[in-house]
């Protein structure tokens, strides 16, 4: 299975996946890297925070970033070498999140392409940040 190469790629081509984060999900983002935080798995104590109610992990809205870039655009082939976050609101079970990554510039000389990544619910941005792709070339 082959991606996209850089040749294929240009500025402003844009891919995107849409999820919605059930129980489940945040139950197994939980078990696998081992943040148990109360805010995630235990409606009582989400009560008393100033989100009222239980919220999805952070990185697990990240990782949608991750699957955009890891199999769309560019997609297999390419490897991620940094990745800018910033959350700017809660996911809660139930919210429908839309990765979305942009080609904000090619790097021909090094093979990198620098991705403008967000994740929204709703339209509103939840994650935004910079990702940095190394992409393989055609003729290599």
């Amino acid at each position: 299975m082959r991606g996209l190469y850089l040749e294929d790629l240009s500025v402003g081509q844009s891919a995107e996946l849409v999820r919605t984060v059930g129980e489940a999900d945040i139950v197994a983002f939980a078990a696998v890297t081992g943040d148990n935080n109360p805010v995630h798995l235990d409606a009582d104590y989400a009560a008393t925070t100033s989100f009222g109610e239980r919220i999805a992990h952070g990185m697990l809205s990240a990782g949608y970033i991750s699957a955009v870039l890891g199999t769309t655009l560019p997609g297999p082939g390419a490897i991620y070498l940094s990745q800018t976050l910033k959350f700017k609101r809660p996911v809660r079970i139930g919210d429908a999140v839309t990765a979305r990554a942009t080609v904000a510039q090619i790097d021909e000389a090094k093979a990198r392409v620098t991705f403008a990544t967000v994740c929204l619910v709703n339209g509103k941005p939840v994650v935004d940040g910079e990702a940095v792709v190394m992409v393989p070339r055609k003729n290599v």
